[in-house]
């Protein structure tokens, strides 16, 4: 990691502005020959940009220098505001190749090196990947408060806590004439602890936010299903007909209702079939019933699904009888009552996700978080000093791979992969 990197953070050109990072122990200088002297640490100044070997003009940009430590990446950084067309920024791009040791930074590098300068641990990077990828409003807000480091200041009490616990567990070892005694106050912050992860293990997780609430419209065949969907999204997504077992397999339509990311599903009608193809529709159809977050159901409620989020809706409403207790009337044709099904979708699907302004745990993240939960378990219960200050250092291994200390080489590489080149 002692090469110096470059590369283009800002959106592809053209734009009004591009913004050229540079990291790395050779930062100063590269900017010294491109823009002559720099200014001070963490202020900006107007230079010219030259090619460092043909003193060719390059660009007028504002340059603004930044020292090591405190620096994005931990590293001496020079970031460089020109003008966006593509030509400026390929000549500028051009002019830092031609300077030895620099070389162009690979997706995710400055992040990457920021996580191993100590700038910022894993789940602030995974906030940053979360940010970066964000689509809807509630995504945008869980993201940030990861990556402003909800987590992390919430695992550095959780750390401190334990290494407390830790050291009263060793100095027991060390001083108690009786071996067997065990403080029960020392069990019962240890067992309090565990009860304190375990609510976080019990919150909604991210995955629901990044990938959407998957709402399924299940019901028999004909009962407007496939209307219901066009209507909704407002364009013909699914194939209408009289014929019953039309659809065959499942369409999913990405939608945001009010923020909330959703995965609008149609399937086949449920139905007894001999039809080969269309069995398989159906038994597609029935997977994704159970495994729905939310259901609308558009057959006779009598015969739902036992779903505990369900959503019963009566379909053709402008020309079919009364509806159901209990169920919402709609009409595709019309657009009696979309609202109003859009509404209880949205209100039932928010209820699945994290609440807003706490921090959701993605699947690594909980992974770990429950190895030191287990471990803080076994360690309340235990009844040898022994044995529960060799639990009590396994929860705080759990805690290091939760933070990218420790045993996360693995990760790594998917992680930064995710990022853009020049983040």
């Amino acid at each position: 990691m002692n090469d110096t990197i470059f590369a283009l953070s800002s959106g592809r050109p053209p734009a009004a502005i591009a913004v050229i990072r540079i990291s790395g122990p050779q930062a100063h200088a590269a900017g010294q020959r491109l823009a002559g002297t720099l200014p001070d640490s963490r202020t900006a100044a107007v230079r010219e940009l030259r090619h460092p070997q043909s003193g060719e003009l390059l660009d007028e940009a504002l340059v603004l220098r930044f020292d090591a430590p405190a620096s994005s990446t931990g590293e001496d950084v020079i970031e460089l505001h020109g003008h966006g067309g593509r030509a400026v920024v390929d000549a500028v791009l051009a002019g830092l190749a031609a300077i030895e040791g620099l070389r162009q930074a690979e997706p995710g590098e400055f992040t990457r090196r920021a996580f191993e300068n100590g700038r910022i641990d894993l789940t602030e990077a995974e906030g940053l990947a979360d940010l970066i990828e964000a689509e809807t409003e509630s995504q945008r807000k869980a993201a940030l408060t990861l990556a402003e480091g909800g987590l992390r200041k919430q695992i550095a009490i959780w750390q401190e806590r334990l290494l407390a616990l830790s050291a009263q567990a060793e100095r027991a070892i060390d001083y108690d004439e009786d071996d067997e005694a065990v403080d029960p106050a020392l069990l019962c912050e240890c067992a309090g602890l565990s009860a304190e992860l375990q609510q976080w293990l019990d919150r909604p997780r991210v995955e629901r936010l990044k990938d959407g609430v998957l709402v399924v419209v299940a019901g028999p065949p004909n009962a407007g299903k496939s209307s219901l969907i066009n209507a909704i999204v407002g364009e013909e997504r699914a194939i209408v007909t009289d014929v019953p077992g039309t659809t065959r397999d499942h369409i999913e339509v990405p939608l945001s209702l009010g923020g909330v990311p959703i995965r609008l599903t149609d399937t086949a009608g449920l139905r007894e079939t001999e039809d080969e193809v269309e069995a398989i529709g159906v038994g597609r159809a029935e997977d994704l019933v159970e495994a729905s977050d939310v259901l609308l159901w558009l057959g006779d409620p009598e015969a739902a699904p036992n779903r505990p989020l369900r959503i019963n809706v009566h379909t053709k409403s402008d020309i079919v009888g009364p509806p159901r207790s209990g169920s919402i009337p709609v009409s595709s044709l019309t657009g009696e009552g979309i609202a109003t099904l859009l509404g209880e979708v949205e209100r039932l699907a928010g209820s699945v996700l994290p609440i807003e302004g706490a921090v959701p745990l993605n699947r690594r993240q909980a992974t770990h978080l429950a190895e030191a939960e287990q471990a803080l378990s076994a360690a309340g219960a235990g009844h040898e000093l022994v044995l529960i200050a060799e639990h009590l250092r396994l929860a705080r291994v759990a805690f290091d791979r939760l933070t990218g200390r420790a045993g996360v080489e693995d990760v790594l590489d998917a992680l930064f992969g995710r990022f853009c080149l020049g983040k």
